[in-house]
């Protein structure tokens, strides 16, 4: 019984993938040319993200302010580069790209980065990770930057903490 348990746990596991790029290109490999012009799974002449810088620092700011930067990126390879996905580190971090577009060899995009550091003192560190049509599959930038605590929301916090540890 305890083998069939096994088995089961193992089909599960090997069957489950979170690899967006995996799964865009299985699903190339699935389609008719004649559907899609791009080929995932060209990597000697495909596309290559290169961005004009890979992190930003935003120095010091205050809680609560939002920032942004621009990422200029630009496809340094012989084909098309698509950007699938693009997604931060946490719900503070939102990136704005071109989804699905097609960035031809030579052309360049910008992507926006905006990080709101409300209830995020401290040292932030974090990162954009793009799931693309490149020979990696990923491509990621990182912000950082360091959150003056607003004093206010200290008291509050610093409250919380001390009502969680009474109730301990």
């Amino acid at each position: 019984m305890k083998f069939i348990y096994i088995l089961f746990a193992l089909v599960i596991v090997t069957s489950c993938s979170t690899d967006p790029s995996k799964k865009a290109k299985e699903s190339k490999a699935a389609t008719t040319e004649a559907t899609t012009p791009i080929d995932f799974n060209n990597t000697a002449d495909g596309p290559v993200m290169t961005f004009d810088k890979l992190s930003h620092d935003f120095g010091t700011i205050d809680e609560g302010e939002v920032v942004e930067t621009v990422f200029t990126l630009t496809n340094t390879g012989t084909s098309d580069l698509i950007i699938l996905n693009a997604r931060g580190s946490c719900g503070c971090t939102v990136p704005d790209y071109p989804k699905d577009q097609p960035i031809a060899p030579g052309d360049s995009a910008e992507v926006t980065v905006k990080f709101d550091s409300n209830n995020k003192p401290n040292a932030n560190n974090r990162s954009v990770t793009f799931t693309t049509n490149t020979e990696k599959g990923r491509e990621v930038v990182q912000i950082r930057t360091f959150v003056t605590p607003d004093p206010l929301k200290e008291q509050q916090r610093e409250a919380r903490r001390q009502a969680m540890q009474a109730n301990q």
